[in-house]
């Protein structure tokens, strides 16, 4: 069991993990069902392991860093192994803070590149919102402003 958790102590210690992140990382390293469930056991006693807190420093950082609209960072979160609630619950707190609309004016200002919208033919306006969509935000919301 010592062996295991001083392994994930090492690795929570160079990046913020998610139990199934964690739980993964030490299954590679073939330590052994029973050593893994206790390591995360006294992890998560002591408030080292936290879920919570790693969806709320990915949806930070997805937002502030990556200017990602909020399905992106649910499915970002959901990709570190964290529940759906728990990923929605911290997207909204993080998003409280966060200007949408602003966020969506920024990256269409960086996908069109100085051009205006209007100059756009429709293949290029959809190469656009495909992107944008792809980046989180809602459909409805860039065919608003990109009008």
């Amino acid at each position: 069991m010592e062996d295991a958790y001083i392994v994930a102590l090492t690795l929570l210690s160079a990046r913020e993990l998610s139990e199934a992140q964690l739980r993964t990382r030490l299954k590679r390293r073939e330590f052994e069902a029973t050593a893994i469930d206790a390591a995360v056991a006294r992890l998560k006693d002591d408030r080292t392991l936290n879920d919570r807190r790693v969806a709320l420093a990915i949806a930070r950082m997805e937002s502030a860093i990556k200017h990602r609209g909020r399905s992106r960072v649910i499915q970002k979160i959901r990709q570190a192994g964290i529940n759906s609630d728990t990923a929605e619950d911290a997207v909204r707190e993080v998003y409280e803070e966060v200007d949408e609309g602003a966020l969506l004016d920024q990256a269409i200002e960086r996908k069109l590149r100085g051009k205006a919208s209007k100059d756009l033919d429709e293949k290029g306006k959809a190469r656009i919102v495909r992107a944008l969509a792809g980046q989180g935000f809602r459909i409805d919301a860039i065919l608003k402003k990109l009008r």
